[in-house]
């Protein structure tokens, strides 16, 4: 017996797992069939990832990306699954049962033929969509898979010149979240400031990769202790060029708020630290990059316990 399961995935949830790990035990082979619009929020390729990782163990189960240019939004429910009915019949035609929660099942059902079974319309068991996923991630945390939250974790960036507290409350913030902290990767691969361009190319690397490698088991937010756009402006002040590719790895990571913390704190001396007698010329130079580039950002000033209690709410306001 071959039987369907379809959606938009969008994301794959647990509740999409548990209806399909329902569906997988009662046929001989499964097809999960993703539908694609133009007005998806999440990419295609990515959701379609999600969901042949997810169900890789199972070779019984096929998962298939279909177009949805069949669906007209204007119809009433009865009419509009005749189109779809129609669709499945052709596409899918050793199909004989399909299963679902959804409201549409029992004129699908009519009209394609089909033998519908049901799988928990209440959500009761997992009490979940994909809908308040998107809305609220952090909230509905537990019922978003591993490998999907990822592209849901909030990143916040902590940036600004030397000695201005960075790590400290990178650490601080990681503990207060039960998450995970980038620290500044430079810190790890130069014990002086004699360094090369190259140098400088593999710290724009490391950072870049640390990132997503950390964004992989956070929390629901991740806090980074600096960018690459810091790599860019170290390289300009040290050797009055940026490598192109530091400007490619900036791209590949989007963080959801910068913290731009001030330099009304102590400067501590050590042996990477160059700038303590420019540290308002520094200032001004981490807020222009970050004006030149339209990005919206919060100036954190104050002690330790002040900047801390600054960075908290923002964090709060992300994850809510």
């Amino acid at each position: 017996m071959t039987g369907l399961v379809f959606g938009k995935f969008m994301p794959v949830h647990k509740g999409h797992l548990a209806l399909i790990e329902f569906a997988r035990q009662q046929c001989d082979r499964l097809i999960v069939s993703m539908t694609i619009t133009p007005d998806d929020v999440i990419q295609p390729d990515l959701r379609f990832h999600w969901l042949t990782e997810l169900l890789a163990p199972y070779p019984e189960i096929e998962v298939v990306a279909e177009s949805d240019d069949f669906h007209d939004p204007t119809l009433p429910l009865w009419e509009a699954t005749k189109l779809w009915a129609a669709f499945i019949k052709t596409r899918f035609p050793t199909v004989s049962v399909f299963f679902s929660s959804e409201e549409y099942a029992i004129p699908l059902a009519h009209h394609s033929g089909l033998r519908h079974v049901a799988f928990d319309p209440p959500r009761h068991r997992v009490p979940v969509s994909a809908t308040l996923i998107r809305q609220q991630p952090a909230r509905y945390w537990a019922y978003i898979p591993e490998i999907v939250r990822p592209y849901f974790v909030k990143k916040v960036c902590l940036f600004g010149p030397e000695s201005v507290g960075k790590t400290t409350l990178a650490q601080q913030l990681a503990n207060e979240y039960q998450t995970r902290f980038v620290p500044e990767m430079a810190r790890s691969m130069i014990t002086s400031n004699d360094f090369t361009l190259n140098d400088i190319i593999q710290i724009g690397k490391a950072q870049t990769e640390a990132v997503q490698l950390a964004e992989r088991s956070a929390n629901r937010v991740l806090f980074c202790d600096t960018d690459v756009i810091t790599t860019q402006i170290y390289a300009s002040i040290y050797f009055q060029q940026v490598p192109p590719v530091l400007y490619e790895l900036e791209m590949q990571v989007r963080y959801d708020a910068y913290i731009l913390l001030d330099i009304d704190i102590p400067w501590v001396a050590d042996n990477l630290r160059d700038f303590g007698h420019q540290r308002s010329e520094m200032l001004s130079r981490f807020r222009y990059e970050l004006d030149k580039r339209n990005y919206v950002y919060t100036l954190v000033s104050g002690s330790y316990t002040e900047r801390f209690e600054a960075a908290k709410r923002i964090a709060d306001t992300l994850i809510k």
